[in-house]
């Protein structure tokens, strides 16, 4: 691998550089930083930074517009936000059809996955679960009609979100969803402003926060498996990126990526810092 950073050193110009974008989450910014960094590291490329662009279809029309190179982005989110299909359920299909066409309309690669499911998690307090005897999404709907809801502006949205949910579960809640920005729902949450949200599985403030997770028995939401979307352009103009971001695929479990995710929200530790000791410690 060091031997690609002669060719790429040698001769750089003003488009020899690789534009990171990220959602506008912890876990989005914080895999963006592992993704610059293992680009800068292993090619020797320069790479800009822009973090916390905004939600699925803010990165999804920089990307397809080239005002960014590359982000993280979720089978499932890809699935049903972008391409606009319905859910499967098999991570394998889903991962499948997502590649194949965002090759063919978008002239994107998918690229493999960096091996965790971030799937939305639906929660509530610890103690409220216990009390009223909760532990799937279907009893939640027996206590719904006297509870308050609070989710971020894009579940409430997105075709794989709040409407489809609270119709497979049958939810009502006492007043229509708040809507907030998704890092604020955990402490509305926590502190009493809600009863329940949507967050992520990943999520190091479920665990912080003793919130517990409602499981989805119905099976609604499909796989969200997180993987490098490229523009091919770049790929074909620069193959070490391929090769760097290959060393990622299914290096980070569920239970890394919640450690990963705490040490920025809970610990507050720089994001480019957590990423540094990451690289070292798992791809040096």
């Amino acid at each position: 691998m060091p031997l690609l950073l002669v060719p790429l050193m040698a001769g750089c110009g003003p488009r020899d550089r690789i534009v990171v974008g990220a959602k506008n989450f912890t876990e989005s910014d914080l895999l963006a930083e592992i993704v610059a960094q293992q680009i800068e590291r292993r090619t020797g490329l320069p790479v800009e930074r822009r973090l916390h662009l905004g939600g699925t279809f803010v990165c999804h029309e920089a990307i397809v517009s080239g005002k960014i190179d590359v982000y993280v982005e979720y089978s499932g989110t890809a699935l049903t936000a972008v391409l606009e299909r319905a859910p499967l359920q098999d991570p394998d299909s889903v991962t499948r059809l997502v590649r194949a066409e965002y090759a063919s309309r978008f002239d994107l690669a998918w690229g493999m996955p960096l091996g965790f499911d971030n799937t939305f998690a639906v929660a509530v307090r610890r103690t409220d679960a216990e009390r009223e005897g909760l532990r799937t999404i279907a009893d939640l709907a027996r206590v719904a009609p006297r509870w308050r809801a609070g989710f971020g502006y894009e579940f409430l949205e997105r075709p794989d979100g709040f409407t489809g949910l609270a119709r497979t579960y049958g939810l009502r809640f006492s007043a229509p969803p708040v809507a907030m920005d998704l890092g604020l729902t955990y402490r509305a949450l926590a502190e009493g402003g809600v009863d329940v949200i949507a967050g992520n599985s990943t999520d190091g403030l479920i665990a912080a926060l003793d919130l517990a997770v409602l499981a989805d028995d119905r099976r609604y939401f499909p796989p969200y498996h997180a993987a490098p979307v490229v523009r091919r352009a770049v790929l074909e103009r620069h193959p070490a990126v391929g090769a760097a971001l290959a060393e990622l695929a299914g290096r980070i479990t569920d239970a890394e990526m919640r450690r990963l995710n705490a040490q920025a929200d809970v610990e507050h530790l720089d994001l480019a810092v957590i990423a540094r000791v990451w690289l070292t410690a798992n791809l040096p």
